[in-house]
């Protein structure tokens, strides 16, 4: 009776032993610091998450990410406003609650004339009829006129949105008002300087209180 009353008592404290040992592991894992994500490796997996997608892999965005304060900054060029999109929302959906910078800046393909079609042409066509502008019936008037709004948009130096463009048999019509000279004369040049372009009407007036905007 002694002996297995011992034994009993040997079990038990033992079972108690192994519990209070399972239970201290237990605490110091829980208490245990989760090790936090270093900036390079939260760039890195937002940059995994963004190449998901083969348009923006080729377009190679820049992610600068700070993980401490679980913020990340994406910079770089995509040719529509939808890709642009597509960019943010999956670089917020890698990182739960993730403060985002969008630096990215959309700027579309420029299309060479072969590529120029004529449904690029009607849409043109459509856009220019809206803001009172002329295009004519060639397919050159039409690629003609997207090159040089494109480029007028793109100049810091010029105010496309004041500046009227007109595209009938390669002759390029300038309308509208500018703030100064210079700006009269940048335009002109930008226009003479498109290809297909075989001359330029600069109609544009200089500090006109009637101003066209776009």
């Amino acid at each position: 009776m002694r002996k297995l009353f011992l034994i009993s008592f040997i079990i038990l404290a033992f079972g108690l032993g192994l519990s209070a040992c399972v239970a201290s592991d237990m605490n110091e894992t829980a208490s245990a610091p989760k090790m936090k994500m270093t900036d390079s490796e939260m760039e890195d997996k937002i940059k995994a998450n963004l190449d998901t997608d083969a348009q923006l892999k080729a377009a190679n965005l820049s992610v600068d990410a700070d993980a401490e304060k679980n913020e990340a900054t994406i910079s770089g060029t995509v040719e529509t406003q939808v890709l642009r999109t597509r960019a943010v929302a999956l670089a917020k959906e890698t990182i739960s609650g993730l403060i985002l910078t969008d630096k990215i800046v959309v700027k579309p393909r420029e299309l060479t004339r072969a590529e120029y079609t004529e449904e690029y042409a009607r849409g043109e066509r459509e856009k220019a009829r809206e803001i009172g502008e002329k295009i004519g019936a060639s397919l050159d008037d039409a690629w003609i006129h997207t090159k040089i709004v494109a480029k007028l948009i793109g100049n810091s130096e010029t105010p496309e949105r004041k500046i009227n463009v007109d595209v009938v048999n390669n002759v390029v019509t300038l309308r509208g008002s500018v703030e100064t000279a210079e700006q009269k004369i940048e335009a002109e040049r930008v226009a003479k300087d498109t290809e297909g372009v075989k001359r330029v009407v600069n109609q544009l007036k200089v500090g006109a209180a009637s101003k066209l905007s776009k």
